[in-house]
């Protein structure tokens, strides 16, 4: 999906301007890049803050309103500590034949048997994928199937995933994904068995020493 982003170029800076921008409802920005100068400019608060909760970092946005239109990607986004909402955004400026390196969210779907079936947690141990691709065979999202782990001893690793045509993962093929840990009953059990044995033991060498005090 194709998400398109009305811009406006900054004229005023400073901290005082970016307040009164704010209350307008407009948020500070910059587009940045390696073909492209660093400019200034403003966009809606609202539309931004509802393009980004659904594109994520990792899709294509397309700036107008400038000289030109932009392809750019969500470099960097500060809140406010408060409420929460964006305050301000750098937008890196991309070429379309150019590769470039991004994080995925990754999205776990399926059923583990070592989860469902033996009562494991599945941990997840990676949340996020950097990848390289083209812009325009960027996911906004990589699918992670669990259905293989099927015992608590099955890792699910970089290698195992299965990503679309024209995206490559950017880490190590062994790195662990998400796994399933053993029911804490089961630890808890052994654990309360191995204090128990050793009350066991200690008494009886109370028993016994008393009974050589006699």
């Amino acid at each position: 999906m194709t998400y398109t982003v009305t811009v406006e170029k900054r004229t005023q800076g400073g901290s005082k301007a970016c307040r009164a921008f704010r209350a307008q409802g407009k948020m500070p920005a910059v587009v940045y890049g390696p073909n492209n100068e660093a400019e200034t400019i403003l966009l809606n608060t609202k539309e931004f803050e509802k393009i980004w909760s659904e594109a994520g970092e990792s899709t294509v946005l397309t700036l107008s309103g400038l000289d030109k239109k932009v392809s750019v990607l969500i470099q960097d986004v500060a809140h406010d500590p408060l409420y929460g909402t964006p305050t301000h955004a750098d937008f890196y400026a991309i070429q379309a034949d150019t590769v470039v390196d991004v994080e995925v969210p990754l999205e776990f779907v399926g059923v583990s048997p070592a989860e469902k079936g033996l009562g494991g947690t599945l941990i997840k141990v990676m949340f996020t994928l950097p990848i390289k691709a083209l812009p325009k065979d960027l996911p906004s999202e990589v699918l992670v199937d669990i259905s293989s782990l099927v015992t608590f001893e099955d890792q699910l690793q970089v290698k195992d995933i299965k990503l679309p045509q024209g995206v490559v993962a950017d880490a190590e093929p062994e790195e662990v994904v998400a796994l399933v840990q053993a029911p804490r009953e089961e630890e808890e059990s052994e654990v309360s068995g191995d204090v128990a044995s050793v009350e066991v033991e200690k008494k009886g060498k109370e028993e016994e020493s008393a009974s050589d005090n006699k």
